[in-house]
């Protein structure tokens, strides 16, 4: 199991023809070509020429490996989804106990949502939606669902190792990730400064609430132990 969950969203896109297999480093630098351009300029001003010119194909390349502009930026969110992968791997995770595992996703977490790229992203996907509500679909799916379910499905995990005890695995992710980022996100948002102090106080508070609610032994903070 990962971060980014064991189904692919769906998705219209056009299927690219049969034939000889594409070359997997071409995919790779469209798709990391197209991610510089969305999180950087936004879906609107992101050409897929300049794309196609960055990677080093041809256009009509893109089209035939992705079917079209919305399928690629759903596989660019995809491609920063995967950048948290190894924290939400069940066959990968990190040693220790489960207090160390959760701090260890919730500052992998915010080190990744609290980038000054995915800050400037975030608000442009969002003005964009505003005209085009299917991009902010497209986003919500590929992105922050897609991490929900590969998170709830780690916890789910934990559960049946008898570390937690969740009733719902899904909430129980949404409330870890917005213990997390407390007030960091809505200050982050309007210019003020986040100071690593700051960010490993709430990480260490939430992983401290979230095991009150739901560990199964009781919970001693690391001063405590």
């Amino acid at each position: 199991m990962s971060i980014c969950g064991s189904s692919e969203p769906e998705h219209k896109s056009v299927r690219r023809k049969a034939g000889r297999p594409f070359d997997a480093s071409k995919r790779a630098a469209i798709v990391d070509a197209a991610a510089h351009h969305f999180f950087h300029y936004g879906y609107a001003a992101t050409a897929i020429e300049q794309v196609a010119a960055d990677a080093g194909v041809s256009k009509v390349t893109i089209y035939n490996q992705f079917g079209d502009k919305r399928a690629l930026f759903v596989a660019a969110v995809e491609r920063e989804c995967e950048k948290l992968r190894g924290h939400f791997s069940i066959e990968h995770a990190a040693p220790g106990s489960i207090r160390d595992r959760l701090t260890a996703i919730g500052q992998a977490i915010v080190a990744f949502l609290f980038r000054p790229e995915m800050l400037q992203f975030e608000r442009r996907i969002a003005a964009e939606t505003e005209a085009e509500p299917a991009i902010g679909a497209a986003f919500l799916e590929a992105g922050p669902w897609r991490m929900k379910h590969g998170f709830a499905a780690y916890l789910s995990h934990a559960v049946s190792a008898g570390e937690l005890a969740i009733p719902d695995p899904m909430l129980a992710a949404e409330q870890f990730v917005s213990l997390c980022k407390g007030m960091g996100d809505l200050e982050r948002r309007f210019g003020a400064i986040v100071t690593p102090e700051q960010r490993d106080r709430r990480i260490l508070g939430a992983v401290e609430m979230f095991l009150a609610a739901y560990g199964t032994t009781p919970s001693l903070a690391p001063t405590d132990r």
